[in-house]
Order: structure tokens, then sequence, then C-alpha cells
């Protein structure tokens, strides 16, 4: 089984602690607000929201995907950092074994802040990385990352 890691940053206007709240504390009761059009729910289905807890997000009737689980690694609310791993969906295909996420949200010079992703994708076998999959992946994390900023700038008391 091979890995393929890739590691991008993101700036942003908003504070690494508003983006944290919005995008992982609170991103079962804000994600399908925001974005009802995509994901029908974010339900905990095991565990109480910390380390080793499971999330279910589930998207709306006639998308690609059904669901995905993901299970949270590290929850830290002090240093604004999270990691989780997809363990189980139709977006691993049959090329992944797991894709683990490692989000550090820290504080930009400006006011705003710089999100850190480090992303391992653990192959399945002997299984070729296809540079498309990752970019489709990379693309719809960052549309709901887009989404989330630009409610929090048009509501700046939202997650103050």
């Amino acid at each position: 089984m091979g890995v393929h890691t890739e590691t991008n940053e993101y700036p942003s206007p908003i504070s690494s602690s508003r983006l944290f709240k919005a995008l992982v504390v609170d991103d079962s009761n804000l994600i399908p607000k925001l974005l009802p059009h995509a994901v029908k729910s974010i339900e905990l289905i095991q565990g109480d929201g910390g380390a080793g807890s499971i999330k279910q997000l589930n998207f709306i009737e006639g998308s690609q995907v059904k669901s995905v689980k993901n299970r949270i690694d590290e929850i830290n609310e002090d240093t604004f950092t999270y990691s989780y791993t997809l363990i189980e969906g139709e977006s691993l295909k049959d090329k992944f074994a797991s894709i683990a996420h490692e989000i550090k949200f820290e504080a930009a010079p400006d006011g705003g802040s710089i999100s850190k992703v480090t992303s391992k994708y653990y192959l399945n076998g002997d299984v070729e990385i296809n540079e498309e999959d990752i970019k489709a992946s990379k693309e719809k994390v960052l549309g709901i990352y887009k989404v989330v900023e630009a409610y929090l700038l048009q509501n700046p008391a939202v997650y103050a």
C-alpha cells in the first residue's frame, strides 16, 4: 500500500478561532444550513465528538456520493488543530483504503488566518494515483471552505 501526501495552505480574512468553530466544532449545524443543495446532514454516529468518534456526512438524493464516514483522530480547541480520517464511503472508490487530513488554523499577521492542510491518501495495493481524483476532492473541500468563509464575512458576530 502506497501513500500519496499533499500539503496546501489557504489564507483567509477570518480569524483562526472563528473558522475552527464554524468548520469543525459546529459543522453538523452550519454546513447543511449553508449547503442544503449538497449536504443533507452531518451526524455523530459513534462517540462524544472527541478523538475516536465517527461522523457521517449524508449528501442529498441524486448525489454521486451517498455518504462518507470520518473518524476524528484529534480535535484541539486550544491549538485550533483537527485531524480526521475518511474511513468509509463512495469517494474512496476502489483506489483508497483511507484518506487522512490534518488541519491547523494559524493566525496571520493581518488578523486573518492560514489553514494548513496535509492530506495523506492511503492507496489500495498497486493502484496508481490519479491527480484528477485528488484535484476534484480538494476542489469540493475548498468550495465548502469558501462558502463558510463568505458566511462569516457577512455575519461578523457569528462564532466571535
